[in-house]
């Protein structure tokens, strides 16, 4: 019985919100009405409002129970805290650009129900199968269907940048984070047993433990670097939109930040093994092991920031080897 009340308290809204949305067929107004007096029409535009209104309902009523925990997973987990910012972002450039966007006609498609259908499958199955990374990403995908449904594939083409940023918001799931964090761990140790090895400290690794004469270090999850990795991809994209016009730029500082954040990584570790070894392991453990992940991660920004200016300095030197020619 309670699998059966379950099935209803998911189904049911999820018809609904599909009645709804036939209600309000946007091509039914279309056909009846005249644009320019509706656009005028303070009635009009109090009826659209009270469905605004409406929707946000619905939709918040299906993700009542959602969105209040991928809140609680980006203020608990600093993997993710970057999430608060995610959608600001978007929001940000959907308003830089509202000029361009209120010129493109609306043209409403029918594919957008289908897209709003396999949404809400997609959330039906997340919540039955207890997987948090399908329910949140359904609210994406749902986010999609009503574009498409209300103004159609143009707009929905001229808001696909921060319509795909918003995934980034959402936690990547436990089996793929593992699948992740556990090789980064030895490859972070590695490099980092490579660097004091470089600069003459007498090293031994062991798997993801570094040993050396006064202490031991463990590479664990939490130093894995995968939390730098996932804020610094986060913020390489939205550096990539402010400062870079050219697309292929943006996605060089995007897939840069991946070894960025690795080798920055690295660094911090080798800091803790010198402080270590030359200073005290009670200091290297304590303090400076929080602190240099703060310093490690402004180290990282400088380091994209060079790798935009390498990455200029080479295309004007390409452009001007081209005008020799």
């Amino acid at each position: 019985m309670e699998k059966g009340l379950l099935q209803n308290r998911i189904a049911w809204p999820w018809v609904a919100a599909i009645v709804y949305l036939d209600s309000m067929n946007p091509y039914e107004d279309a056909l009846v009405a005249d644009p320019v007096r509706d656009q005028g029409s303070e009635s009009a535009i109090r009826a659209q409002l009270w469905q605004a209104v409406t929707l946000l309902v619905v939709i918040g009523f299906l993700y009542r129970q959602i969105l209040p925990a991928l809140v609680v997973n980006w203020w608990s987990d600093p993997n993710f805290s970057h999430g608060f910012f995610v959608p600001l972002f978007s929001l940000l450039v959907v308003w830089k650009e509202r000029k361009r966007l209120a010129e493109i006609p609306r043209k409403p498609s029918w594919f957008g129900l289908i897209v709003i259908s396999g949404a809400l499958l997609v959330l039906i199955v997340g919540v039955f199968g207890a997987e948090l990374f399908l329910s949140r990403s359904s609210l994406v995908l749902l986010l999609a269907g009503l574009i498409i449904y209300f103004a159609g594939w143009s707009y929905f083409r001229f808001l696909l940048f921060p319509w795909a940023v918003l995934f980034l918001m959402i936690p990547i799931p436990v089996i793929i984070y593992n699948q992740i964090a556990f090789p980064l761990q030895f490859l972070a140790s590695r490099l980092a047993t490579s660097l004091l090895a470089l600069l003459g400290v007498p090293v031994l690794r062991e798997g993801n433990v570094i040993n050396l004469p006064t202490m031991s270090l463990e590479v664990v999850e939490a130093c894995s670097g995968i939390r730098s990795l996932v804020s610094l991809t986060t913020l390489a994209v939205i550096y990539g939109y402010f400062m870079e016009r050219r697309y292929i730029s943006r996605v060089i500082l995007a897939l840069g930040a991946i070894p960025i954040a690795v080798a920055a990584n690295a660094l911090r570790i080798m800091g803790t093994g010198l402080l270590g070894e030359y200073l005290s392991p009670d200091m290297a453990e304590g303090f400076f092991h929080t602190f240099s992940g703060w310093i490690i991660f402004c180290l990282s920004l400088a380091m994209l920031y060079l790798l935009h200016g390498a990455f200029n300095s080479a295309i004007r030197w390409s452009a001007r080897k081209s005008e020799a020619l």
